[in-house]
């Protein structure tokens, strides 16, 4: 039996129905990937925003509110630009690291780091990961393309990041600037005279962000101060250019300040005026620089911390330099006739023991000799005078005319020798 062959049925093909964008392989840098990016991208910007405001204490903001809204806007912003820059067109940069420097001034000037904006930058990269990584399974998308989208979104956020370091860095370099101006406006009044109104200082010392103190002191340094290290302490308000530099320390009898102020003279030889009010800076500073030109003629040290207060004798006898010659040859005769070697230590005798409250072993001990050698010349001064000189109307004037004896008896005050 012939065997019936029958030839093979050919099947008509029928294309399958798919899902819009299944196995669709899209060309790097054409509309097309932009087109398949596009329907999903109010669900990454919602996704981004949950994730931001869920992880970043600063932006756990209601969505609804001015910052929630801020920030979405913001969000989509970014990701309108990343899939502007995929798909081959040319989206506006500038704009967008613009904003992000805005966003990091922003931050700057309300006084926060950038952590927080690193971190939802960085979240914001992990949810689009995810998302492109979902995608590019769920429809087929080629490693090429997957590698494209990634590629450039890190590159993108890199960008973004960037500007927002060079917005905050930008933002502080310009505060710094403003708070430098403000301090220095603030340190030029403290120095006014007339004195400026305790409300005014106090207004703006919060501005220049400088702790208003109750006291302050100055310092008048001497000149020139060349090429020396100019490193204060942040609390230290400084006229390096002055003519005449100064510097306004708060506080200065405050505990630590002593050491301070030891550290800074010693970089800086100065004096430092009286402890006054907050707005009556010009008196201290008026003493200092008085003292610094005495600084300057050998008759005050030129070490250490040197305040007037301190020597108020020398600074008292400086304020009236013409009187000196004469009050030296009225309360100072009988010792001004004495050789100049034994006149000189028969006052220095009679100064420590009227200083030590005419006690002879106190008043030798400052003057390392024996206290019997200071009452014999204790006696040898009353056998010139005839008597005790320190008598209580005089004992004042005596002391006084004996400092500066002792400190100008090298120096020719106003021409005329005290000796």
């Amino acid at each position: 039996m012939a065997t019936e062959q029958h030839a093979p049925v050919r099947r008509r093909h029928r294309p399958q129905r798919r899902r819009p964008g299944r196995h669709q392989r899209p060309r790097q840098g054409d509309a097309g990937l932009g087109e398949l990016l596009r329907p999903h991208l109010d669900s990454v910007i919602d996704e981004i925003a949950r994730e931001i405001r869920a992880q970043v204490p600063e932006y756990a903001q209601p969505p609804d509110s001015d910052h929630g809204r801020r920030m979405r806007a913001t969000i989509a912003m970014s990701i309108e630009h990343f899939v502007g820059l995929v798909a081959g067109a040319a989206p506006d940069r500038e704009a967008l690291t613009a904003a992000y420097a805005r966003l990091g001034a922003r931050q700057a000037r309300r006084g926060g780091g950038l952590d927080g904006l690193q971190t939802a930058i960085r979240l914001s990269s992990q949810v689009a990961c995810r998302r492109f990584i979902d995608q590019a399974y769920r429809l087929g998308w080629p490693r090429e393309t997957l590698a494209l989208l990634t590629d450039s979104l890190f590159v993108l956020l890199g960008e973004v990041a960037d500007a927002a370091a060079e917005g905050y860095a930008a933002a502080q370099e310009d505060m710094a600037t403003e708070r430098e101006r403000l301090r220095g406006r603030l340190r030029d009044l403290l120095v006014n005279d007339p004195p400026t109104s305790l409300e005014a200082l106090a207004d703006l010392a919060r501005a220049a962000g400088w702790g208003a103190p109750r006291t302050i002191g100055v310092v008048a340094l001497r000149t020139p101060v060349g090429g020396a290290p100019r490193v204060v302490s942040p609390t230290v308000l400084a006229a390096w250019d002055d003519p005449a530099p100064y510097l306004v320390v708060p506080d200065p009898d405050g505990p630590g300040q002593e050491r301070m102020l030891a550290a800074l003279l010693d970089r800086h030889p100065g004096v430092l005026g009286p402890t006054v009010p907050l707005n009556e800076g010009a008196v201290s500073l008026r003493w200092a620089r008085r003292g610094v030109t005495l600084m300057e003629r050998g008759l005050l040290p030129a070490a250490g911390v040197v305040r007037c207060v301190d020597h108020l004798a020398t600074l008292a006898a400086a304020s009236c330099e013409e009187l000196i010659g004469p009050a030296a040859a009225r309360h100072l005769g009988p010792l001004l006739r004495l050789p100049p070697r034994r006149r000189r230590t028969m006052a220095e005798t009679l100064l420590a023991y009227l200083d030590s409250g005419d006690n002879a072993v106190a008043a030798g001990q400052a003057l390392h000799v024996h206290p019997q050698t200071v009452r014999y010349r204790i006696r040898v001064v009353q056998e010139l005078y005839g008597g005790d000189p320190w008598g209580a109307g005089s004992r004042l004037d005596l002391m006084i005319a004996l400092h500066a004896f002792l400190r100008y008896a090298d120096q020719a005050p106003s021409g005329h020798s005290p000796g």
